[in-house]
């Protein structure tokens, strides 16, 4: 039986409001123009689009290489198994030593690889990235994973019983909820029970602090509230910067949620209003949503080339150097 058409439905995310507040041409090529480009018979442009989409920086790739190892340990040690941490840095190598291959030689235009990573955009547009920075990139993940398994959060998950287990890096097929009618995804890397019966939730970040990710957890605390059916003062939340080796804990109290329920309105307000059919999630045209000006933020974004912008990206490169 054919799976009916997949609908782009209009959602609510970290992600998605980042982007959406860094420019709006990126906004719109990202979550409208681009849709359809995985069918066999999408226009080449829309093709184009998707496949940048998909890719990673070295910086955001390291980060889901860690978030991918600690989402292991973590099942293993749900599932009372034994880990290595040695074996869990070899491997974390290894994935990226393939991923490496896959992306130089550019095979996400035509292979299918891991779904998790499609390329970097570093190779997609010939950026000169020194051997160091590479190195350095892994050894952003082997500082990140060897702090953590000398940390307190070893002993925690593996003192945890079976019924005190929740959700670990669920994914975008079930970490979901519906807050004020729309969609909001959030995906707490680990969410547990503690002995005092608070629902705990947990967001592991590989960079530095930086301002939203109060916001993010504030996020994850009501989706778990609601999941699990649990009152939400008696929710905690927690940062864990894991290549500084600090934590720290999110006040879930009325004046924080009072923030985030004005952040999200105002967020979603904001992304309603460039759409010609809110019902539908369909988008005005490409004029409402303006290139941003700020050339910084194209030497970011993956779609340089199709914006017109790389010219002028490698413009600024080339006098900051």
């Amino acid at each position: 039986m054919a799976r009916p058409p997949l609908h782009n439905d209009f959602s609510w995310s970290k992600s998605r409001h980042e982007k959406f507040s860094e420019c709006l041409r990126a906004y719109y090529l990202y979550y409208y123009r681009s849709w359809g480009g995985w069918e066999a018979e999408a226009a080449r442009d829309v093709r184009e689009l998707y496949v940048l989409k998909k890719l990673s920086n070295r910086y955001t790739w390291a980060g889901s290489i860690v978030h991918e190892a600690l989402k292991d340990v973590l099942l293993d040690w749900r599932a009372g198994r034994e880990v290595d941490p040695k074996a869990v840095e070899a491997r974390a190598h290894k994935l990226m030593q393939d991923d490496f291959r896959h992306s130089r030689s550019k095979a996400y235009w035509t292979q299918k690889y891991r779904k998790p990573f499609t390329g970097l955009a570093e190779h997609e547009y010939a950026e000169e990235v020194p051997n160091e920075a590479w190195k350095q990139n892994f050894e952003t993940v082997r500082s990140a994973l060897a702090w953590f398994f000398q940390s307190r959060w070893p002993g925690i998950a593996k003192g945890l019983k079976t019924a005190q287990w929740l959700e670990v890096d669920a994914g975008f097929e079930f970490a979901h909820f519906i807050h004020e009618g729309v969609k909001v995804f959030a995906i707490p890397d680990l969410a547990y029970m503690d002995d005092a019966g608070s629902l705990v939730v947990v967001d592991w970040k590989t960079g530095r602090s930086r301002e939203g990710y109060d916001e993010q957890v504030l996020g994850y605390a009501l989706y778990v509230a609601q999941k699990y059916r649990h009152p939400l003062e008696k929710v905690r939340a927690s940062l864990v910067y894991l290549n500084e080796g600090l934590e720290h804990d999110v006040a879930v109290d009325p004046s924080a949620m009072d923030s985030f329920h004005q952040h999200f309105a105002k967020s979603v307000a904001g992304m309603r209003a460039l759409l010609v059919d809110p019902a539908a999630n369909t988008p005005k045209g490409a004029e409402a949503f303006p290139q941003t000006d700020n050339l910084t933020a194209c030497a970011r974004c993956v779609f340089r080339r199709p914006c017109g912008r790389e010219a002028a990206v490698a413009e600024v490169r080339s006098r900051v150097a």
